[in-house]
This record gives C-alpha cells, sequence and structure tokens, in this order.
C-alpha cells in the first residue's frame, strides 16, 4: 500500500503541484507561531515542550484519523496517505527555482541567475561567479531532494509498515521546517529564544541522521560508488572529528547535510564546499569561511571536496541522480510491498 501511496503522490504531485502559499503551510506555520508564543518560555525544558507540541501533535493527529478511517474503509486510509503524502512529499515544491537558474545559465544570463539565487536562498549572490552560482544550485537541489523526498520517504516507509500511516511523513517535514523557521524565518519582534532554537536544531540533527545516510547511500548506488564513498569517509575524517570537539551546535548538527553534498560530490565527480559545508566547520579552523561567501576559487580549492570544479553540464547529472535514485527507492518499496503481500 505505501508504494501505490507514494507513487500517486507523485504522480499528482508532478500533475498539480502545491501552490506557493498555500493554506496548508499557512495553517503550520500560524501553528508553530503559537506555540513558540504560549510556551517558549526561554527554559531549556520549555524548548522540548514547545517542540513536542509542535512536531507531534500533528504526527500523532495524523495517525488518529488514519485509524479511524482504516476501521471506515481501506480506500479512505489510502486516500489519506496520497493526501498527506501530497502536501509533504515532491520535487515540485522547490524545483521551479532550480529549472529557472538553469535555464538562466544555459543562456548565459548570469545576472537573472544570481537574482534567482538570491530569490530562492535570501542570500547575497550578487558577487558570485559562474562556477560558485553552480556550486550554490547543486547544494541547495540535493538537499531540497532530501528533505522533500527521500527523508520523508524514508520516514514514511518505516512508520506506515508499523502501522502508524503517513504519521512519519508528518514528523519529518514538521522536524524540518521548525528547525529552519524558528532560526531563520521568524518576522522581527517574534523571534524564537535560544533555548528553543537548540532544541529544534538538536531534534531536527536526530530525526535525519539515518535519513541522511540512507540517501548518500543511494547517491553511491546510482552514481560512482567508491567516489561517493571515498568523499563521503574523507568528509568524516577531516571534518566531523573537529565540528564534535568544538561543541559548537551548527558544526554538530550539519553534519548530516555535509554527508549528503561530500557523497552528491564523489557520485558525479564535482568539487562542493559552500554554505552548507562551511557551516560544518569549527568556527575557530578555517577564519575565511566565517564570513558567509569565500573571496577566491583558490580558497575555495583549499577545503572544498575533491572532483572536478562545477559546470552547468553538472546540474544535469545531479537530475540524473536525483532521477535515479527516486527509481531505487520505488522498487525497493514495490518488493517490500509484494513481499508483505505474498506473506
Amino acid at each position: 500500500m505505501s508504494f501505490f501511496a507514494v507513487l500517486f503522490a507523485l504522480i499528482l504531485e508532478q500533475a498539480r503541484p502545491l501552490a506557493r502559499g498555500n493554506w496548508v503551510h499557512a495553517g503550520l506555520r500560524s501553528w508553530a507561531r503559537w506555540t513558540s508564543r504560549s510556551l517558549d518560555a526561554g527554559k531549556t525544558h520549555h524548548g522540548w515542550i514547545a517542540w513536542t507540541l509542535t512536531v507531534l501533535a500533528p504526527a500523532l493527529l495524523t495517525m488518529l484519523i488514519h485509524w479511524l478511517l482504516w476501521r471506515v474503509n481501506a480506500l479512505l486510509a489510502f486516500a489519506w496517505s496520497v493526501a498527506i503524502l501530497y502536501v509533504t512529499l515532491g520535487f515540485r515544491q522547490f524545483s521551479h527555482f532550480f529549472t529557472d537558474i538553469r535555464d538562466a545559465l544555459d543562456d548565459g544570463d548570469e545576472t537573472t541567475a544570481r537574482e534567482l539565487l538570491a530569490q530562492w536562498r535570501q542570500v547575497d549572490a550578487s558577487e558570485l561567479p559562474r562556477s560558485e552560482i553552480v556550486r550554490h544550485v547543486i547544494e541547495y537541489s540535493v538537499l531540497a531532494a532530501h528533505r522533500h523526498v527521500f527523508g520523508v520517504l524514508g520516514w514514511f516507509s518505516v512508520l506506515a509498515a508499523l502501522g502508524l500511516g503517513p504519521a512519519g511523513a508528518v514528523l519529518y517535514r514538521m522536524s524540518e521546517f521548525v528547525s529552519r523557521y524558528w532560526t531563520y524565518g521568524k518576522p522581527a519582534g517574534d523571534g524564537a529564544s535560544p533555548a528553543l532554537q537548540r532544541a529544534a536544531t538538536r531534534a531536527w540533527g536526530v530525526i535525519d541522521f539515518v535519513p541522511a545516510r540512507v540517501t548518500s547511500l543511494g547517491f553511491a548506488v546510482v552514481g560512482s560508488f567508491e567516489d561517493a564513498i571515498d568523499a563521503w569517509r574523507s568528509y568524516t575524517q577531516r571534518f566531523a572529528a573537529d565540528a564534535a570537539a568544538s561543541h559548537a551546535p551548527a558544526a554538530t548538527e550539519n553534519r548530516n547535510d555535509g554527508i549528503i553534498l561530500a557523497a552528491t560530490s564523489g557520485a558525479v565527480n564535482v568539487r562542493l564546499g559552500g554554505e552548507v559545508l562551511k557551516a560544518s566547520f569549527p568556527a575557530d579552523a578555517v577564519p575565511e569561511f566565517q564570513a558567509g561567501g569565500l573571496d577566491s576559487e583558490d580558497a575555495t580549492a583549499t577545503e572544498s571536496t575533491a572532483g572536478r570544479p562545477p559546470e552547468v553540464a553538472h546540474l544535469a547529472q545531479v537530475v540524473g541522480l536525483v532521477w535515479r535514485s527516486v527509481v531505487l527507492w520505488m522498487v525497493l518499496l514495490a518488493l517490500l510491498t509484494l513481499a508483505r503481500l505474498l506473506g
């Protein structure tokens, strides 16, 4: 049943993507805002209470509705799973930026590409050279694919197999959302306390720990396996130990993202190491990373992953890598569904 729910949701999302600013996402933002205002008193335990209510309550509600619908009719429960996956899973929630930037680069319009990148990530991209535009697009796109597709698939599949319906998809996406919203996305005067931000960031690091490594392994399987594993191992040896020793929250929690990018780098033989990997360094290890950007390509080459300099052709290779991973996931889900039916 999980296979067909995912398949229907992906087809529906491709045919009629969820509009930006839709009522579902607006409602979840209002929910996160209300819980932080009501429960965030600045203490560590208050942060964890606010996180638990914000993330687990929607997941539990999703599970309860699934159980009730299952008692009435299995098709209603199936439709509920498709509906939940439709709002939590899919490429079209972010891929328009990737497509527009790629088209602009193909046309040689680097100014438009910089503007689109700045609009997408809310950063200053006015001084980025062409190779750095491509580098950032690859990094952000791969991480978006992981958070919108592969991570959701992982948590949905596991909890659905345990009879919890689509609760895993909600748990994963809500955890990712609040870790980002409470840290970066709050309106002026509406910020979360440091305690709440730490709780959300640490919880997200735990929830994404296994999915990030499964996604990385999938990229290795459908890409250049030996190079991907070697890049993964190199990243872990060079940066993870120092990040853990520094006890810096950003360094520790961003390790999951760094592993995904390292595996991507090896899988398609492209040099990565932009914003996400920079955040994984200890604060005192690489001073030039603290400015939020790199002054030269030479500085980038010193601490980035191995591989060829980013080129526009790599964007097509990344698209192929992601879609092959989707096919791999769907094949595995189909086999698991068939095994359950036969068993």
